[in-house]
């Protein structure tokens, strides 16, 4: 037996566009901060506490006192998720192309979802999106542990729960922290780019150009092969 652990935002659903949304309206509004889009992407699959701390940095951002930090790291959190779950409930993200589909003919596969956003907005994501709760054997989300990606304790948290091998699992991720933290748990892993502002060259350092996929539909037939025991 063998089984694939899909990363939730960017590969099973169009998703981070809503997130990158939620993202700049929190920023702005409580910090006054302008990001960009390919800062959000590269630091995808970090806690939410911990990128705000990374843009924190990167903007040179500073309070009088680390009560005020405090509560602005806080204040961005909460502005975050009532923005995604305002965009979920009004123009829910839809899952990409035969995804369902794709999952649902992985019969020789177990199948893990490892997403660095809340267990609440993970479940509401896949049901609104795939229509089905129950297309996957683990969940494992930010809520499961205290460290984000690139740390590689969320995908041994799952191959733990599935009874998988690292060698006998499949990782697909969009972004390089996802990577990374394959990579670290020393499981095989695909890049699909879908929508993302990434491209090639972000991840060349970390996985062979051949494992990048356009998409996650042209990444199907080496899923497939991957769970019938057809590639290594």
């Amino acid at each position: 037996m063998r089984a694939i652990v899909f990363d939730s935002d960017g590969v099973l659903v169009d998703s981070m566009p809503s997130h990158f949304m939620a993202w700049k309206v929190a920023f702005k509004e409580v910090c006054d901060i302008e990001v960009d889009k390919r800062t959000v992407y590269l630091l995808e699959g970090m806690r939410g506490i911990d990128l705000i701390k990374r843009i924190f940095e990167l903007k040179k951002y500073h309070c009088d006192n680390n009560e005020d930090m405090k509560k602005n790291t806080e204040q961005v959190i909460q502005r975050k998720d009532e923005v995604f779950r305002e965009i979920l409930l009004s123009s829910p993200p839809k899952a990409y192309h035969d995804i369902k589909h794709l999952i649902m003919n992985l019969v020789n596969c177990k199948k893990a979802v490892v997403s660095g956003s809340a267990k609440r907005d993970v479940e509401m994501l896949l049901k609104k999106s795939l229509g089905d709760g129950n297309l996957f054997d683990v969940l494992i989300t930010a809520d499961d542990g205290e460290k984000g990606k690139p740390d590689p304790s969320a995908f041994m948290n799952a191959l733990d729960k599935i009874k998988i091998l690292p060698s006998k699992a499949l990782v697909a991720e969009n972004a390089p922290l996802g990577v990374e933290a394959a990579n670290n748990a020393g499981i095989p892993c695909i890049v699909v780019l879908n929508n993302t502002p990434l491209n090639i060259q972000d991840f060349r350092s970390i996985i062979n150009e051949d494992r990048i996929f356009r998409d996650t539909g042209s990444a199907a037939g080496f899923i497939e092969g991957w769970c019938n025991g057809d590639a290594n």
